[in-house]
C-alpha cells in the first residue's frame, strides 16, 4: 500500500511535507473523534457561502462597515473586539469622499443619497471619536 502512495506521488511530480505539523500531531496524539471534528470544520469552511450582489451601494456599504470597525463603533469580526484606528478610519472615509467626487453625475439618485448619507454619518462619527 505504501508503494502505491509513492507511485501516485511520483506521477504527480513532487510532494512537500512539513514535518512541523506531522510531528505536532504525533506529539498531541489527537483522538479519532477530534480528528473527525477537525475534518468537519474544514468541510464547513470549504462550502461556498452565498455572497451579496456586487453593486455600487453594496461596495459603499462594505467600505462604511470597515470605517465603523476602524472607528471602534462595531466589533471587528475577526477579533470580536472593538478597537479604534483613527488614521485608517480617516483614510477610509476620505476614500469614500473621493469616490463621491469621481462618480459625480454617474450615479442614480438613490445611490447619490445613500453615498451622501453614509459619508455624513461617518464624518460625524469621526469628529466625535477624535474629540
Amino acid at each position: 500500500m505504501a508503494d502505491e502512495k509513492r507511485n501516485e506521488e511520483q506521477e504527480r511530480g513532487f510532494v512537500v511535507r512539513d514535518k512541523r505539523f506531522t510531528a505536532k500531531k504525533e506529539e498531541e496524539k489527537v483522538s479519532p473523534k477530534e480528528e473527525k471534528r477537525e475534518e468537519v470544520k474544514e468541510e464547513v469552511t470549504r462550502e461556498e457561502i452565498p455572497l451579496p450582489e456586487i453593486n455600487f451601494t453594496s461596495f459603499i456599504f462594505s467600505l462604511s462597515t470597515s470605517a465603523l470597525i476602524q472607528l471602534g463603533e462595531v466589533e471587528d469580526p475577526f477579533t470580536q473586539k472593538k478597537s479604534k484606528n483613527l488614521p485608517v478610519a480617516k483614510q477610509t472615509i476620505d476614500l469614500i469622499g473621493m469616490l463621491k467626487e469621481k462618480t459625480k453625475g454617474n450615479l442614480t439618485s438613490d445611490e447619490e443619497k445613500f453615498l451622501d448619507s453614509v459619508l455624513f454619518d461617518l464624518r460625524m462619527k469621526y469628529v466625535k471619536a477624535v474629540e
